[in-house]
């Protein structure tokens, strides 16, 4: 008999956060987080100290995952 997990059922129905870039502006690194600038011009302080001010980073769920390439970013409004 199989048995039917309701938790795994009801997080395979919501959607996964997005991962995001944004340009670190700030490190607290004694607190471990850092305060990024979304493309859109506002701020939001996320886990993560990972980079220097005026890298930019991917965030997901405002933890940072990793370091993202300094190109150059396209914002399309739909």
């Amino acid at each position: 008999m199989s048995t039917l997990n309701l938790y795994r059922a009801l997080r395979e129905l919501l959607p996964e956060a997005p991962l995001q870039v944004a340009t670190v502006i700030d490190v607290q690194i004694s607190q471990g987080t850092s305060t990024v600038e979304w493309p859109g011009g506002s701020q939001q302080r996320v886990r993560g100290a990972i980079v220097a001010a005026g890298g930019h980073v991917f965030v997901r769920d405002g933890v940072i995952e990793g370091t993202a390439p300094g190109l150059a970013l396209e914002v399309i409004e739909v």
